[in-house]
């Protein structure tokens, strides 16, 4: 239970933290609103959304292995060909809200944003792959409220940290290269079935 809960966990945080614009966002909210509203919003978007993701991922559990184990590569390998591609611009948030709204802010801004990203693509595969929905649902959502929280108190600190130390060319090269690793280890699954 806890190998499942970790390896989700990382394999999301990973996805997720090389070339995410949500944690843009979630830096820009923190520069403007409190912390405490941020992260209620924040986690309530990550839980519904993931939510969905581990829905769809036990969907695909019911299908045959032999297919599921294709689709996961493909999806690895469509990812990594998305971020290969992805430009490195910043995107800014337009509307300016007052404080108090700054949860339900934080809420929309995430939920209503980048469905089927390479965090739920993930979530959706170690769905399909442990048959394990709740753990796989909480690995997800602590994966994602870490990275989360990483930007809300960082803020946009963290950006401009790796961006000093590290370009952000290369960042998104490493997120390929793992995205590639576990494309071909499911190739490799294939074939084991072969």
């Amino acid at each position: 239970m806890f190998v499942i809960f970790f390896a989700t966990f990382g394999a999301v945080f990973l996805a997720e933290i090389v070339g995410d614009k949500l944690l843009y966002t979630t830096s820009v909210l923190a520069a403007r609103y409190r912390t405490l509203p941020i992260m209620i919003g924040m986690a309530a978007a990550f839980m519904a959304k993931m939510g969905v993701a581990v829905l769809i991922g036990e969907a695909i559990a019911k299908l045959p292995r032999l297919l599921v184990a294709g689709i996961t590569a493909c999806s690895f390998m469509a990812v990594a060909l998305t971020l290969w591609r992805k430009d490195d611009q910043y995107r800014q948030e337009r509307d300016h809200h007052k404080t108090h709204r700054a949860a339900m802010v934080s809420f929309a801004a995430i939920f209503f944003s980048e469905w089927g990203d390479v965090g739920q693509v993930t979530a959706a595969t170690m769905s399909a792959k442990f048959h394990a929905a709740l753990i796989v649902w909480l690995g997800t959502v602590s994966a994602m409220i870490v990275k989360g929280s990483l930007a809300a108190f960082l803020g946009a600190g963290i950006r401009r940290w790796i961006h000093e130390r590290v370009s952000p060319a290369v960042v998104r090269y490493a997120g390929v290269g793992l995205l590639l690793v576990l494309g071909t280890l499911s190739v490799i699954e294939i074939l084991g079935y072969g």
